[in-house]
This record gives structure tokens, C-alpha cells and sequence, in this order.
């Protein structure tokens, strides 16, 4: 059972607000000194964004719809990342709300001592109806390091303390917890690439309430600009709302577009 129960008031719509502007409007800016240095940093810093989109629509025995959605963006440069993220899933059974999910996030990582060691700070945000989460906010600083960093091949690890503040069974509540994650990706040819990610996200003085997150995916590219995505998520949670499952999993196909 969960502990250090506390009233918490949030708005978690304010975050996906900031958080797609944020993507679409972030300035991109050097220091200040004019000349050619502010341009030198803007070229190194540009902005890559992504979206998707995936829908299923059955009808005649049993009447389905499946929507998905994705938006990403990141900018990197010598010292430092940025990386912003959303998606949402909705879908219906015989007009019954079989799925109902919304996440985002932020995370800015800052480059330590060499090119592999980094410091970050990351925010999670997460609504899922069908779970009966109405929010999940997760805020926290930490530290990670790349074990291969190439331009074909990038693993790395992070780790460090969290807070998270949620509503999940109608009960609002705030526990510490220890962020451990990984991310994997390989570029397999000039068209395609695989990624994969885990993340464990246990309470600090309770470890059996704990969730764990999971991702694999391919890509293809299909133009310059499309490309064809197929990833399968995996969410556990194991102390969940009453009456609700520990384990969620979705196998999504979309069409992507760079931007």
C-alpha cells in the first residue's frame, strides 16, 4: 500500500499545454555577444520534431476504433540536451471506452566532465482513465552515463531520487521513490532503426509499490519526411486501483512525419 498521504493540488492540464508549446516554441538562441557566434550555436542546436499517428477502425461483428498519437522533440548541442514528448491513446469497444491514456514529458540533460556522463532533471506527467489514474506527476533531478555513444549505436543508464504527487482510485497522495532507467538505439541502415527503453520507478521506503515502464519499437523510413513506426509498450504497476490489473500492454503501428 501507498504511504505519506497528503492533498495535493494540481492541474495537470497546464503541463500538456506548456509542454506542446514548448516543443513548437522554444527559442533557439546562442549568447549573447553578436557576430557569427550566436549563428554558429543556432546551427548546432536546431530543433529535430517528429509526430505520429496511428488509426484502426473495425466494423460488422464488432465495432472498434483505435487511435494513437505522438509528438517529440529534441535539440541537442555540445553541452547539452533537451528532449520533449507527448502521446495519447483513445479507444472503443462496441462504444465502450476501451483505452484512454495521455503522457508527457520533459527531461534536460547537461554534459559532465567528458562527452558520456551527464547530469539531468525530468518531469513526468500521466492521465489514464481506464487505470483510474487521473494524474501521476513525477519530478526529479539525477545522474546518467553512455556506455556506447557512437553515431550508430547509443546505451545509457540514469539514476536519482524522485517525487511523485497522484491521484489514482479517487485517493490523492505524495511518496519519495528511486529512478533507475535505460535507453537503448541503433541505427541498422541509413533508413531504419530499433530503440529500447525501461525505467523502475520503486517507492524509497515501501519497495512493494513500485511501477515499471518498458518500450521497443522500429522505424523505417518511407521519405525524407514519413516513416512507418511500430513499437509495443508495456506498463506495470503493482499496487494498482481497486479492482484494476497490475500489467498494461500496448502493440502500436503509425505513420510518422518529420518536421
Amino acid at each position: 500500500m501507498k504511504k505519506q498521504k497528503t492533498t495535493v493540488c494540481i492541474v495537470p492540464q497546464v503541463f500538456w499545454v506548456a509542454l506542446l508549446l514548448g516543443i513548437f516554441a522554444f527559442p533557439i538562441r546562442g549568447q549573447d555577444g553578436g557576430g557569427a557566434q550566436p549563428q554558429a550555436e543556432e546551427m548546432k542546436s536546431k530543433w529535430e520534431r517528429s509526430a505520429s499517428l496511428g488509426l484502426t477502425v473495425t466494423q460488422g461483428n464488432k465495432d472498434t476504433l483505435l487511435l494513437n498519437s505522438n509528438i517529440l522533440g529534441i535539440r541537442k548541442s555540445d553541452q547539452s540536451e533537451i528532449r520533449l514528448g507527448a502521446d495519447g491513446t483513445y479507444g472503443e469497444i462496441e462504444s465502450t471506452t476501451s483505452t484512454e491514456s495521455i503522457h508527457g514529458f520533459a527531461q534536460y540533460n547537461r554534459i559532465f566532465f567528458n562527452d558520456r556522463a551527464f547530469g539531468y532533471a525530468r518531469v513526468d506527467a500521466l492521465h489514464d482513465g481506464i487505470a483510474d489514474v487521473d494524474y501521476r506527476l513525477t519530478i526529479g533531478p539525477g545522474a546518467g552515463y553512455y556506455f556506447i555513444k557512437s553515431e550508430k549505436t547509443k546505451l545509457s543508464a540514469e539514476a536519482g531520487p524522485s517525487l511523485v504527487f497522484e491521484k489514482q482510485g479517487g485517493v490523492e497522495q505524495s511518496y519519495g521513490a528511486l529512478r533507475l532507467a535505460e535507453r537503448f538505439e541503433r541505427r541498422l541502415n541509413g533508413r531504419a532503426r530499433l530503440w529500447q527503453s525501461a525505467e523502475l520507478l520503486p517507492q524509497v521506503d515501501d519497495f512493494e509499490n513500485f511501477l515499471i515502464s518498458g518500450e521497443i519499437g522500429i522505424e523505417a523510413d518511407l521519405t525524407k519526411k514519413l516513416s512507418l513506426r511500430a513499437f509495443i509498450q508495456d506498463t506495470y504497476d503493482n499496487a494498482p486501483a481497486a479492482r484494476r490489473k497490475e500489467n498494461d500492454v500496448k502493440l502500436v503501428t503509425a505513420l510518422g512525419y518529420k518536421f
